[in-house]
C-alpha cells in the first residue's frame, strides 16, 4: 500500500508528539489529545506507555526529548513516482493546482498504460481553460452551499439561463464527463458540465422548489433476466456504474431494478436490447412502450 492511515498513523503520532516537545514539555494530557487526533482510540494506552516507560528514548519522563529539530516525513521514492502519475490526470486540475513534478523519479504510470473499454470518445475538455474556471465555482458553491447563476446550451443549441443550488458533483466513467446535480426553480436540476458557457455566483435569494430528488428526472427500469452464457455478471459489469437491485427469482432467472438520470434512457435502452432475449423488461409501461417503439423502427430500417 503506497498510502496508508493504518500503517502511516503512529508515525505521525509520534511525529506530532515530538514536533511539540522540540518547543516545550508535552504533558500526559497533551500526549492524549494528540494520539486522539493522529491514531486510533486504544493507542492511547499502548503509545502513553511507551513514551512514560521511556522505552522508545524518545521522550523523557518530564515531557522533554533529546530531539533537537522537529522530525519530517519525506516521501518515498515510490509515493513520489504514484503522485507524479496523479499529476498527469488532466482532471487533478479540476480541483486546484498541485506541484507533483518530481525531478529525482519517473511517473509510476503514464496515461496511455491503460486502456477504458466501452467509452464514449467525446468526453469533457478537462483543459479548457473555461471549463476548470466553471468547475472550480461549481465546487466552492456545493462545498458553501450558494447559488449560481449557469447558462448553458441544450441539445437543439438554445441558450438556457438557470439559477441552481448546487448539491453535488457526478462523474460518468463510461461519458467521461461531469455532471451537477442542483435544486432550483425552472428547467431540470442536471446540468452537464460541458455545455455550461457561463457560470457565477448568485447575489439574490433562492426560493427552491425543488430538491435533488426530482421525481420527473429520477427513473428506474425492472427487467427479468436469464442467466445464460454469463448473461447476470455481464449485465452486472455493464450497468456498474448505476445503482441497482438484483433478486434471483428461480434457479437461473432474476429480477433486476436499474436506476437512472432521464437523460441515460435512451442509452439504457440501447443497453437493454443488446441482451436481446435474454432480458425481458416488466416495467414501468413507458419503458416497455419506448422499447416497442426502437424495434419497430429498427424493423424498417
Amino acid at each position: 500500500m503506497i498510502f496508508s492511515e493504518l500503517y502511516g498513523a503512529y508515525y505521525n503520532t509520534v511525529a506530532a508528539i515530538l514536533a511539540e516537545a522540540v518547543t516545550h514539555p508535552v504533558s500526559e494530557k497533551n500526549i492524549g489529545n494528540i494520539i486522539k487526533k493522529y491514531a486510533f482510540s486504544e493507542s492511547i494506552w499502548a503509545i502513553s506507555d511507551a513514551i512514560k516507560e521511556e522505552r522508545w528514548q524518545i521522550v523523557k519522563a518530564d515531557g522533554t526529548t533529546p530531539i533537537t529539530n522537529k522530525p519530517s516525513m519525506p516521501l518515498t521514492i515510490l509515493q513520489k513516482r504514484w503522485l507524479k502519475a496523479i499529476g498527469c490526470d488532466p482532471r487533478l486540475k479540476l480541483f486546484g493546482t498541485f506541484d507533483f513534478d518530481y525531478p529525482d523519479v519517473e511517473p509510476l504510470f503514464l496515461p496511455t498504460d491503460y486502456i477504458i473499454f466501452d467509452k464514449y470518445a467525446d468526453g469533457d475538455d478537462y483543459t479548457d481553460e473555461r471549463y476548470i474556471s466553471n468547475f472550480r465555482l461549481i465546487l466552492d458553491a456545493v462545498r458553501n452551499q450558494y447559488p449560481l447563476k449557469i447558462e448553458t446550451l441544450n441539445r437543439k443549441g438554445m441558450q438556457i439561463s438557470q439559477v441552481v443550488l448546487p448539491e453535488y458533483l457526478e462523474y460518468s466513467e463510461k461519458d467521461d464527463k461531469f455532471r451537477l446535480i442542483g435544486a432550483g426553480n425552472r428547467f431540470e436540476s442536471t446540468i452537464n458540465l460541458g455545455r455550461i458557457i457561463s457560470c457565477k455566483r448568485y447575489e439574490k435569494s433562492l426560493e427552491i422548489t425543488q430538491g435533488k430528488c426530482n421525481s420527473a428526472r429520477s427513473c428506474y427500469v425492472v427487467f427479468e433476466l436469464k442467466d445464460e452464457r454469463k448473461a447476470l455478471e455481464r449485465v452486472l459489469l455493464h450497468f456498474a456504474h448505476f445503482k441497482k437491485v438484483a433478486k434471483r427469482i428461480e434457479e437461473n432467472r432474476y429480477s433486476i431494478t436499474i436506476y437512472y438520470d432521464r437523460e441515460d434512457e435512451t442509452e439504457i435502452l440501447i443497453r437493454i436490447l443488446s441482451f436481446g432475449p435474454l432480458i425481458k423488461v416488466t416495467a414501468p409501461v413507458h419503458f416497455i412502450e419506448l422499447m416497442k417503439q426502437r424495434l419497430l423502427e429498427q424493423k424498417k430500417l
